[in-house]
Formats: C-alpha cells, structure tokens, sequence
C-alpha cells in the first residue's frame, strides 16, 4: 500500500486550487484538436467536491443560452492548465445540487464578504 500512496503522491500537482463549494471558478482545459493543443476556459459555479488524494473531482455548473450545464473536472488531472478563483461563495450545504432546479436569480449563490 505504502507504494501506491507514493506513485498518487508523485502525480498529483504540487499547487492544487484551494476551491469550496459555492465557488465561482475558470477552469482552463486543455483540448486538442488535430495535432493542436488550445486553452478553453469554462467558468461557472463549484456545485460538488468528491473523493480525495488523487481522484479528487469537482463539478462546474454554468447556464448558457438558457441551458444549463454541468462539467466534472479531475483536479490532478494534467487537461486541466490551472483553476482560477472569481468569487467566494457563501453556503451551508456540501452539495449544491438543488441550483439545477431553480433559474434566474434564484439560482445565484451568495457572495463572502
């Protein structure tokens, strides 16, 4: 077992994003196209944390063109370039998960002041 805790802890980034629940982010992914790589960035809000070490993930959600969307990023994982922080947000659940069924400004998180 000790071997497996070194090779997860060799491959996990040394500057993991300090990012909570309710967070506001831009997630830069690497995506390829061809023999091309190109950065596309997809901000949103942090609804779920899950796992830990190194099978850590985290779910973005973002509303686009009235549709809602939700991408679950690994956050070791070498497509995402870097995470950054927007806002902070202030919450009391674990998982945000009841934002899917509201819209507008229902569906805003408050801010930390």
């Amino acid at each position: 077992m000790d071997a497996l805790k070194l090779i997860e802890q060799g491959s996990m980034k040394a500057e993991a994003p300090k990012i909570e629940i309710g967070d506001l982010v831009k997630v830069h992914v690497k995506i390829k196209e061809g023999e091309k790589f190109r950065i596309q960035v997809f901000e949103g809000t942090v609804i779920a944390k899950k796992h830990g070490g190194i099978n850590e993930t985290f779910t973005v959600r973002r509303v686009a063109h009235g549709c809602g969307i939700e991408r679950v990023f690994p956050l070791h994982s070498p497509i995402v370039e870097k995470v950054e922080l927007v806002r902070n947000g202030k919450v009391r659940r674990a998982k945000l998960y009841y934002l899917r069924d509201r819209v507008g400004k229902a569906a805003k998180v408050k801010s930390k002041v």
